[in-house]
């Protein structure tokens, strides 16, 4: 049904703007006496065979929500009644913030693909512990956390603190997102020096709470092979709970959308079907470099189980979804978890 009757019509609209539409149907629908538990009939595997534990966290399935979704942690309690196994919220910054001017959010649907320079837009960790003291437990809730835009070079590692010591109590997991092309200093947040600083910063805050949470770190598709074996040496190092691979791209090779379309989009972080086969080389390289040492939650381009799948035999233990989400509609979650039972 969602293929066939709501996307047409959902895509005849601003992506951005349908977005919002889309959390208050689902929020009222919520609400509607018994739709909660038709979604759920609709959506939802439940089969003690699709339980993963990792770092500590029993994932009831493999099958997530990545960040950017649910950015302020609104609508996570709605979302869980389609079948995931878990949902990421954020990124979070310290101060709420309106993110890069509109328009900045773009479909490019001959590819199956979003191009998007939202720019770390959220209300704020404030909002965002108000809305998660809400969580009523049906999963396990992610932190996605990063810097605001204005901060300078030397505020970067406080700003990540700041969110950290504030939804602690709040999330099941942390990742750093240090690799989004839409923030200012970029070149920075992937310097290996710095992320040792970071890293380490964050893991001494985690070790005064009574119950440490882990923190893995979210990496960017576009790492060549130096850069990466930087990536495992440094979670070897630092023995960090695991990593996420991976983020949107700046690559635009091989893309169907005309050049003048591209030219008029302008920069921003390519996900979906354009970056499958990227992020998955990503995947297995991280894993048979380490030798499967720690765990990779697989994101990018996951739009079929077979995509799913393919993530998994690369060396993903979990794997998320969002450009696929939209694309195929929640459906997808239950066919990804079907396929991994068989």
């Amino acid at each position: 049904m969602y293929k066939l009757l709501l996307r047409p019509i959902f895509f005849l609209f601003d992506p951005e703007k349908i977005h919002y539409f889309t959390f208050s149907l689902i929020r009222f629908s919520s609400k509607i006496p018994g739709v909660s538990a038709i979604f759920r009939g609709l959506y939802q595997v439940n089969d003690a065979r699709l339980e993963r534990n990792l770092f500590g966290l029993t994932f009831k399935n493999p099958v997530g929500l990545a960040a950017g979704f649910d950015k302020n942690a609104v609508l996570f309690n709605e979302l869980a009644d389609f079948g995931f196994g878990f949902i990421e919220i954020g990124t979070v910054t310290p101060k709420g913030q309106a993110g890069n001017p509109k328009k900045r959010l773009f479909r490019l649907k001959d590819d199956q693909g979003i191009i998007n320079r939202m720019g770390f837009n959220n209300e704020g960790m404030e909002v965002a512990i108000e809305q998660l003291k809400k969580n009523k437990g049906k999963l396990i809730i992610g932190g996605n956390i990063g810097k605001n835009t204005d901060t300078k070079p030397e505020g970067y590692t406080k700003d990540y603190l700041e969110c950290f010591n504030a939804l602690h109590n709040y999330v099941d997991y942390f990742v750093l997102n240090v690799s989004c092309p839409n923030v200012g200093s970029h070149a920075k947040l992937n310097d290996k020096d710095y992320l040792l600083e970071l890293i380490s910063t964050v893991q001494k805050a985690n070790k005064t709470f009574d119950k440490q949470k882990p923190i893995l770190l979210k990496i960017a598709p576009d790492l060549n092979d130096i850069q990466l074996d930087e990536i495992v040496e440094l979670v070897l190092e630092t023995k960090l709970d695991g990593v996420i691979a991976s983020n949107t791209s700046t690559d635009r090779t091989g893309l169907k959308a005309s050049k003048e379309m591209l030219e008029n989009i302008g920069n921003g972080g390519l996900s979906g079907q354009p970056i499958k086969d990227k992020s998955t080389k990503v995947i297995k390289y991280l894993a048979d470099k380490s030798n499967k040492a720690f765990p990779i939650i697989g994101v990018g381009g996951i739009h079929s189980a077979a995509d799913a799948l393919d993530k998994i035999e690369a060396g993903a233990d979990l794997v998320q979804i969002y450009t696929g989400f939209i694309y195929e509609g929640p459906s997808l979650i239950k066919k990804i978890n079907k396929a991994i039972l068989k």
